[in-house]
């Protein structure tokens, strides 16, 4: 008896590729949220169009409404009707009016990116004529330092347990209540 001939099976031998393959067009949108991702993280942060647009906050005057802002000539009802009422006035000088203005974009966690900000001081006369214009921006700002004190309050330096626990056996059961009743099951006097 002869042993069985093997059986050959007949091999694929891949061709070079041409065209478009269904596994190609499968990674394609792949390798294009890859190269988005990779784009967003490369400058550690997203897109613009994939974020929130720039939000104005207070009062910017426009650069072409301060042109036309006339030391000597332009009036306070001048100037409300061109670039609207002040953000504030001066602590101790209504004659001081003060438009305060910030550009600011959302970021990550709620907070928010200051991208400029802006302090135009307006001064007028006695008589509501403006006598000056003062420009700040975020460049003329001066660091604030905090002070690490605490206020002292009046009372007693007792611990959070101290007065937790400090009114413990101060109050006698069946005595304040409110709810109290007489024998003849009446409220007390007074207590409705």
């Amino acid at each position: 008896m002869r042993p069985p001939a093997p059986v050959s099976t007949p091999r694929c031998v891949p061709s070079a590729p041409t065209g478009s393959t269904p596994a190609r067009r499968r990674l394609l949108p792949l390798a294009l949220l890859a190269a988005l991702a990779s784009s967003g993280l490369a400058g550690c942060g997203l897109p613009d169009f994939m974020t929130y647009p720039p939000q104005v906050r207070g009062n910017r005057v426009d650069a072409d409404a301060m042109k036309e802002l006339v030391p000597g000539t332009t009036t306070t009802k001048d100037v409300v009707a061109l670039i609207g009422s002040p953000t504030a006035h001066a602590t101790f000088d209504d004659n001081t009016w003060l438009y305060i203005g910030e550009m600011t974009k959302p970021v990550i966690g709620g907070t928010n990116e200051v991208r400029s900000q802006e302090v135009v001081a307006l001064t007028f006369d006695q008589s509501g004529v403006l006598r000056g214009v003062e420009q700040k921006s975020k460049k003329d700002s001066l660091p604030v330092s905090v002070v690490a004190r605490t206020t002292p309050a009046p009372g007693s330096d007792s611990t959070f347990l101290q007065q937790l626990l400090g009114n413990v056996g101060r109050f006698t059961p069946g005595t304040g209540s409110s709810l109290g009743t007489t024998g003849s099951g009446r409220g007390v006097s007074g207590n409705y």
